[in-house]
């Protein structure tokens, strides 16, 4: 790897947010995922997790619309709401389902500060009972619209640079918040990905 791209993968790397998440649960369309990969890259979040509980694991992601974000994101997939939800404990304080309720707190109430894992639902049903029960609460993004819900890449690019306005106002991207050991680990890989792909 040449020194121009290690400084540059590693402008990136000091970027990445290590304390935002993205939960996608039983999302259909390929596509969707790609373009929220995509969006997650935009705005330095790392870890998306893939839930899978109702439809077959995914093979790959829509690389059109990703513009290949997933090769530089660490994606992991589950079958199982429980090991998904223990992975997410381990590292997340808060997680928060999106769904319309009367309980449901504004999107831009939410302290994004914090160590939080946000879950966006497939494209028909949302996020399930099953997950919203396991969650700590539910966020809306507010809408004055007929239509009371968004695209599900939409919604969680308005929720994730809703986090990046805030994180940004608190410094968190003006220090790398990556541990020393992950950092290395994601350089080496992206030097690889980096040299693959040109």
């Amino acid at each position: 790897m040449t020194p121009e791209r290690r400084a540059r993968l590693l402008a990136v790397l000091n970027k990445r947010q290590s304390d935002l998440t993205v939960v996608l649960e039983n999302v259909f369309d390929p596509h969707n995922i790609a373009a929220v990969m995509r969006t997650c890259d935009a705005v330095g979040v790392q870890e998306v997790y893939v839930l899978n509980t109702k439809i077959p694991r995914h093979k790959k992601f829509g690389a059109r619309s990703s513009s290949s974000a997933a090769k530089w994101l660490s994606v992991y997939q589950f079958t199982e709401a429980e090991a998904c939800f223990s992975a997410l404990r381990q590292k997340y304080d808060k997680i928060l389902t999106t769904h319309l309720s009367s309980d449901a707190v504004n999107l831009y109430d939410i302290d994004f500060t914090g160590r939080i894992a946000l879950v966006f639902g497939n494209e028909h049903a949302g996020v399930s009972d099953e997950i919203r029960a396991m969650a700590d609460g539910n966020f809306i993004i507010p809408q004055v619209g007929i239509i009371k819900s968004l695209n599900i890449s939409v919604a969680c690019a308005v929720t994730l640079y809703e986090a990046q306005r805030q994180k940004k106002l608190a410094g968190h991207y003006d220090t790398c918040r990556i541990p020393e050991p992950q950092l290395n680990e994601l350089l080496e890989k992206w030097g690889f990905e980096e040299e693959a792909s040109s």
